[in-house]
């Protein structure tokens, strides 16, 4: 632990006062431009930081080298949990790491997000190294001095090293996606009431950029959700996953064929070697039928992702049930603006009926007003009685042409 201390202090201050590097030419320039800054976490919480090309973590963790175009910043994005023969790939969200049965090699650990994830890891990896020895997982006792130990009964009680990386990833995705969450929720609801109030263009862009980062953070929590489902659906890609019971696995396979060369190398003449040779048979069957058995067992793993693939089911129905609030605040909405445009119309229709009575009135004033001899210029008091019959006139147009909307049910009441 003082180790990694001060490799941290040490990546720390050499990072605010770097040395002056020497010239450098264009193939080593070509070569630094490839190298990218790792972590390494072992079985007991040390941690070590490097900075490598892709050939030594190919070779360090048996991976392909397509393994690891996942963990590249063309498919930064998306999910995976991949089995291989000696190493587990994790791309989820902000964890980009390879699994081994020793170590973890993780990519871009100075991340504010990867902090929190490898202090968790490393607190549990010191708090296990320090209370117990960790026990061989599916391991059956090899023959000793011609007599069969007896297997073990049943699996250790702790997660084996890898599940116990995966698990802490998983955690901190789901609680990273958790605070995303609940972020949206505080800030989601106080803004669709206040645009349930007043509809106006600052409300409503904020809606705008709050249904953005809903649908940006629903695509996250989905991608770790399919792939989960993904997994949890096929039982071999599961069993790959055990990489601690398959390199004791093949820890056994081979110490069983040493065993078996040993054994036809040497006289087959006493009745030891007899009694030898059928302890040797009865192990062997118990070991490939104990493989075949640890080779399906995948509950443990199974029991872990469900749990977590529970939680990231929860996250998503809060995430819908946001939405669902948004959806129907849009909903509102739009009656709202419906109903103030059918007021608008209203009054629309309202002022063209005036517009049309006034005109009328004007149209009989323009035709009384032309220079046309009429005897009626000479009544005295004919101009109050005129005006007063036109405009009870238009009055009387007016709220006849009302009354006609009115009983079609053209306006409301």
């Amino acid at each position: 632990m003082e180790k990694s201390t001060f490799l941290w202090k040490n990546r720390s201050s050499s990072s605010q006062f770097p040395p002056p590097s020497p010239p450098q030419t264009e193939a080593s320039k070509a070569v630094v431009k490839k190298t990218r800054l790792w972590l390494r976490i072992d079985r007991q919480g040390q941690l070590e930081m490097m900075e490598c090309d892709r050939s030594v973590i190919i070779k360090r963790a048996s991976v392909p080298a397509r393994d690891l175009r996942i963990l590249g910043p063309i498919f930064s994005h998306s999910s995976a949990i991949l089995a291989r023969e000696k190493a587990m790939i994790l791309n989820l969200e902000f964890i980009k790491a390879i699994v081994t049965a020793d170590e973890v090699l993780l990519l871009e650990p100075l991340r504010h997000e990867v902090l929190p994830y490898v202090d968790q890891l490393r607190r549990q990896l010191l708090h296990k190294s320090r209370t117990t020895d960790e026990p061989a997982d599916c391991s059956i006792s090899l023959p000793l001095n011609g007599q069969l130990s007896p297997p073990l009964e049943g699996w250790e009680e702790d997660l084996p090293f890898e599940f116990q990386v995966l698990e802490t990833a998983l955690e901190a995705v789901c609680t990273y996606l958790d605070s995303g969450v609940t972020d949206l929720e505080r800030e989601a609801y106080p803004a669709l009431d206040e645009l349930t109030i007043n509809v106006n263009t600052k409300n409503l862009e904020r809606v705008r950029s709050l249904k953005s980062n809903l649908t940006h953070l629903l695509a996250h929590v989905q991608k770790v959700r399919d792939e989960m489902e993904h997994l949890l659906d096929n039982d071999e890609d599961m069993a790959q996953l055990y990489l601690t019971r398959k390199r004791t696995q093949n820890q056994q396979s081979e110490a069983l064929s040493s065993s078996k060369d040993s054994d036809i190398l040497a006289p087959a003449v006493a009745p030891a070697t007899c009694s030898w040779r059928s302890s040797y048979i009865r192990c062997e069957n118990l070991l490939m039928s104990r493989s075949s058995k640890c080779k399906w067992e995948v509950e443990e793993l199974e029991m872990l992702l469900e749990a977590y693939f529970m939680h990231l089911d929860l996250t998503r129905n809060k995430i819908l049930s946001v939405r669902e609030y948004i959806d129907d605040t849009e909903d509102y909405v739009n009656i709202q603006l419906d109903n103030k445009r059918n007021e608008l119309i209203q009054l629309q229709l309202m002022i063209t009926i005036t517009s049309f009575a006034v005109a009328v009135e004007t149209l009989v004033t323009g035709i009384l007003g032309m220079n046309i001899p009429i005897g009626l210029r000479n009544v005295h008091g004919i101009f109050g009685l005129v005006v007063g019959c036109m405009t009870a006139a238009t009055a009387a147009l007016f709220l006849l042409i009302w009354g006609y909307a009115r009983w079609n049910k053209l306006v409301g009441s």
